[in-house]
Order: C-alpha cells, then sequence, then structure tokens
C-alpha cells in the first residue's frame, strides 16, 4: 500500500513538474512569436512619404508608435500611425518628447503595410527645421522617394 501512495504521489509531482515546463516554455516563446519580423507586415516595394502633424505618441516596448494626421489627396484627414524604434533606440538617435513635440509637423520616411491601411513603418522624420531624426526599428535604410499618391495608386 506504501509503495502505491509513493507511486501516486510521484505521478503527481511528475505531472505538476510537466505542467510547469510546458507553461514556461511557452511563456517564454511569447514575445518572439509577438515579435515581427519587417516583412512580415510591412511592403519594401511600397516606400511612402507622409507629411502630417504628430498628434498621439506611444512610447511602448518593442516599438513606438507615432500617429500622425495627413491629408489625403481628397482633402480629407486620415490618421496614419507609423511604427518606429524602442524607446531606449528613439532616445539614444536624439527622438524625445522634447525634440518631437505633439502638434509638430513631421515629414516621415517609410514603408506602407502589406494589407494598404493607414500603417507604416518609418525609417526618419525630418523636423519643421529642416533636421533629420533617425527612428530607428525595423525599417530598413534605403531613403523611400514615393509619395502617399503613388503608394495608394492614385
Amino acid at each position: 500500500m506504501q509503495n502505491r501512495m509513493i507511486s501516486m504521489q510521484t505521478r503527481m509531482i511528475v505531472a505538476i513538474v510537466g505542467v510547469a515546463l510546458s507553461l514556461a516554455a511557452i511563456l517564454a516563446a511569447m514575445p518572439v512569436w509577438a515579435h515581427h519580423a519587417f516583412t512580415a507586415e510591412f511592403d519594401i516595394d511600397r516606400p511612402l512619404t507622409l507629411e502630417g502633424k504628430l498628434v498621439v505618441w506611444e512610447m511602448i516596448n518593442p516599438h513606438s508608435w507615432f500617429h500622425i494626421d495627413v491629408e489625403d489627396p481628397d482633402g480629407e484627414v486620415v490618421r496614419w500611425e507609423v511604427e518606429g524604434g524602442s524607446p531606449n533606440q528613439l532616445i539614444r538617435n536624439g527622438v524625445t518628447q522634447n525634440s518631437v513635440p505633439i502638434g509638430i509637423v513631421l515629414v516621415v520616411e517609410g514603408y506602407g503595410s502589406k494589407d494598404r491601411t493607414h500603417k507604416a513603418v518609418g525609417s526618419n522624420f525630418t523636423l519643421p527645421d529642416g533636421s533629420r531624426l533617425f527612428l530607428g526599428g525595423s525599417a530598413p535604410g534605403a531613403t523611400p522617394t514615393a509619395s502617399v499618391r503613388d503608394w495608394l495608386g492614385l
């Protein structure tokens, strides 16, 4: 009877350890699974240049998000979400809430999303004084040339 009791306790411990290890493996893999490569979401063949007013800035990991109001070719204001690098990467590049305040008009060079929504990844900002700040993140270093009109196929 005592051998049978030990056997049941051993099985229970093995089961609990197995479940705990499985959960640990899943949790450890989640950040890798949640993070994406440039080519998973953005289109290298769709460079764009956006000009608009910065209305929201989210300094969150693993990427920062800049929400910019851009006037489309029909005169309608459309909010674009532009992905930048991590907060640490931006700060090292001089992109701070002092250098890029809410309300500033920016020219953003980057690449549009594959699904053609109003989402892009930025490679750099040009500020009103002409200075340029690198956004880091997953955008390739090439300088885009197409306008929003070209990107939307208008």
